[in-house]
């Protein structure tokens, strides 16, 4: 009975630390949408470009004799936010501001198409092969020890977990009480009246796409502090599953982002602990099909309704 509670307990733990970062990831998705109605799928990619940027600037502090971690850390993560933040300014003024007021599906090409930019710029700038770092936060706590098997929280967990509560807090604060977040919640609404009481309509939305590339870079210093290697691929991948956690929590819904986030990590956590690793991404996606047979909106998401 202990070791079945120590399984569960570390399942837990791993599936709401990497459901953390993709709850980061998907804020931007579901920030995105809400203010433009659009998916930004380049975001993943970006999210990928902060990985790298992170695993750059580690190494140059370590050229560079740094010897303080987290002060290092931290600059390496401005740096990272400050440049992922030219990015997503240069996606939105690229590929949706020419194509806001056309057809539906022609930001849509153009976002696939920045996706795939990004990542072949990055293969072709960086190298196709993996890229590693040594571990650079180390040590953990250990809240179970049982013969042969022993739960521990890992400070990179803790890292994970505190930053992005932090985060979370900050965001929801900026929302709900600052002149963005009510500039916006007002764009989200109505752009054309929004723009007609004297909000800079692309002021507002180019400022809302930084916010959720830097969001990303976060998210993608902490998984390279986690697993300390990545490739030019991982922003497909955790893009997808990012996206899934927005759509599963109800795609607009910061709540939803970061609870859909959380459920596609424990999904798969305890998927992989129980069953088998090689299908955990199956099982993350059949909920989602379940979860839009049943509820389209999602679990936090309210149902559009069209007035005529």
């Amino acid at each position: 009975m202990a070791l079945e509670v120590a399984k569960f307990l570390d399942q837990l733990i791993n599936g709401i630390s990497l459901g953390a970062i993709y709850a980061l990831i998907a804020i931007g998705y579901t920030m995105v949408y809400g203010i433009i109605g659009m998916i930004n799928f380049a975001h993943g990619d970006i999210y990928m470009i902060g990985a790298f940027l992170s695993v750059i600037g580690i190494l140059v502090l370590g050229l560079a004799g740094a010897s303080w971690a987290p002060l290092g850390l931290l600059m390496v993560l401005v740096m990272a936010m400050a440049i992922t933040g030219v990015y997503g300014w240069a996606v939105e003024r690229l590929a949706y501001r020419p194509l806001r007021n056309s057809f539906r599906l022609a930001p849509l090409i153009s976002a696939i198409g920045m996706s795939i930019f990004l990542q072949n710029f990055v293969q072709i700038a960086q190298g196709a092969r993996n890229k590693a770092i040594p571990p650079i936060i180390q040590g953990k706590l250990t809240l179970m020890d049982l013969p042969g098997y022993s739960v521990s929280l890992s400070y990179v967990q803790i890292l994970i977990l505190v930053t992005t509560v932090a985060l979370m807090a900050g965001f929801t604060y900026m929302i709900a009480r600052t002149p963005l977040g009510r500039a916006q919640r007002a764009c989200e609404q109505d752009r054309t009246m929004a723009a007609l009481l004297g909000i800079n309509v692309d002021r507002t939305i180019a400022t809302t796409f930084v916010i959720g590339a830097a969001l990303a870079a976060v998210a993608g210093m902490l998984i390279t502090l986690r697993i300390g290697v990545i490739d030019f691929y991982i922003g497909f991948v955790a893009g997808v599953k990012a996206f899934t956690a927005a759509v599963l929590g109800g795609i607009g819904s910061l709540p939803g982002a970061v609870l859909g986030g959380l459920l596609i990590g424990l999904i798969e956590a305890f998927f992989s602990g129980y069953f088998s690793t090689a299908y955990k991404d199956v099982a993350a996606f059949v909920v989602l099909v379940l979860v839009l047979i049943f509820r389209p909106s999602g679990l936090l998401g309210r149902p559009e309704i069209e007035k005529v």
